[in-house]
């Protein structure tokens, strides 16, 4: 049986014994048994993990803290010197990625819901600041989005070799009434439902899709996306992947690709929520890009990573998806920039908001909401391969 064809057949026998899972149980799925261990428990509505040469791991608590984990324990003490967040509702302190030279720069890049005087939820901003001492010192903004409204703040940070810093930013919850094609998502004099570019220092490239548009943002890089809030991107190809929530159904992966519209609202595969009316004129529309992939009904996604590590090789090249109301993280079997199998691993032990390689190999996830258990940061652990 090929690879595809067997993942195939793993993933409907996983759906089938999927159970909630304790940890240091030996858990199968089709290439490799692994365990769930606790890394650190004890923390509150953790967002985002970064990985630090030298062993820390950085983990943003949405209320607005920056925790250390060193030598495997949690510090007491929050880092010092973090911006002042909306801590409401889905806004906080959010993503965490290190700058690509952070072992001579020491440069962290953080997002999180900014205060504006006459927002009463702020919008995205992104700051970078040198991680010194457990503090961040000379903390300066390189990003403040154009964008009002309730949640869905987007978030995600990921460089790609080319040192270039993409941002997501959600449609800050704006109604879908009327003109669907009158939706801020559809226009880009602002901000709403993008994935932006950047240089490390707030710079917008010059090759940006709509850089010379004077209606236009020239940060955005791709729009018509509802809430990306899984950001990864292939280390060899640069291929830029996001993930994003869809209302009621419609969850969608996405190749991003410059000067794009991915359809949000006009086109989808999600209903409005409770009356469980359509939303959308269709799934489909020239000149709107359709999703790779995408879950009916939805798992909330959340965290995206693309594996490249040796703890599991039969994973290597294969995208994970964190899944908050599913409860799971969703492995996806690639075949270049296709989609070609899913299995659920790890369903049943709390929202997964993160999901991160370690140097070690194995596969971090930020559990928000343990069913009563500390939140906390576990990883998956190899116990054989088949």
């Amino acid at each position: 049986m090929s690879r595809s064809g067997s993942s195939l057949f793993a993933a409907a026998v996983s759906l089938a014994i999927a159970m909630p899972m304790s940890a240091q149980e030996t858990i199968r799925s089709a290439y490799h048994d692994y365990q769930i261990v606790t890394v650190v428990d004890g923390l509150v509505n953790p967002w985002s993990m970064a990985f630090l040469p030298g062993g820390d791991i950085l983990v943003t608590e949405r209320p607005g803290r920056l925790r250390v984990v060193r030598g495997g324990e949690l510090l007491a003490d929050p880092v010092a010197g973090v911006p002042e967040v909306v801590a409401m509702g889905q806004g906080g302190l959010l993503d965490v990625v290190p700058h690509p030279d952070f072992a001579s720069n020491r440069l962290l890049y953080i997002s999180y819901s900014k205060p504006k005087p006459d927002q009463e939820r702020g919008t995205t901003a992104v700051i970078r600041a040198r991680f010194e001492n457990n503090a961040l010192n000379d903390v300066e903004e390189v990003f403040e989005a154009v964008s009002d409204g309730n949640g869905h703040y987007g978030s995600r940070l990921a460089f790609d070799p080319d040192g270039f810093l993409f941002i997501t930013v959600g449609d800050r919850q704006a109604p879908s009434r009327g003109d669907l094609e009158a939706h801020p998502a559809q226009d880009i004099s602002n901000h709403h439902g993008t994935v932006n570019r950047i240089h490390d220092d707030g710079r917008v490239p010059a090759d940006n899709p709509f850089v010379g548009d004077p209606n236009a943002q020239p940060e955005i890089y791709s729009y018509g996306h509802r809430n990306p809030q899984g950001l990864t991107i292939d280390p060899e190809t640069g291929d830029v992947w996001i993930t994003e929530h869809g209302p009621q159904g419609g969850d969608e992966l996405n190749l991003v690709l410059s000067g794009v519209n991915f359809g949000w609202p006009v086109v989808g595969y999600g209903v409005n929520y409770r009356s469980g009316t359509a939303i959308h004129e269709g799934t489909m529309r020239e000149g709107m890009q359709h999703p790779t992939h995408f879950w009916v009904p939805s798992i909330a996604t959340s965290g995206l990573m693309m594996y490249s590590g040796d703890a599991f090789p039969e994973w290597r090249g294969d995208i994970f998806a964190g899944g908050m109301a599913g409860e799971q993280l969703a492995r996806l079997t690639m075949d270049g920039q296709a989609v070609v199998a899913e299995e659920t691993l790890v369903q049943g032990l709390g929202r997964i908001r993160d999901v991160r390689q370690g140097p070690d190999g194995f596969i971090y996830l930020a559990v928000d909401d343990r069913r009563g258990e500390p939140t906390a940061v576990v990883r998956l652990e190899p116990v054989t391969s088949r």
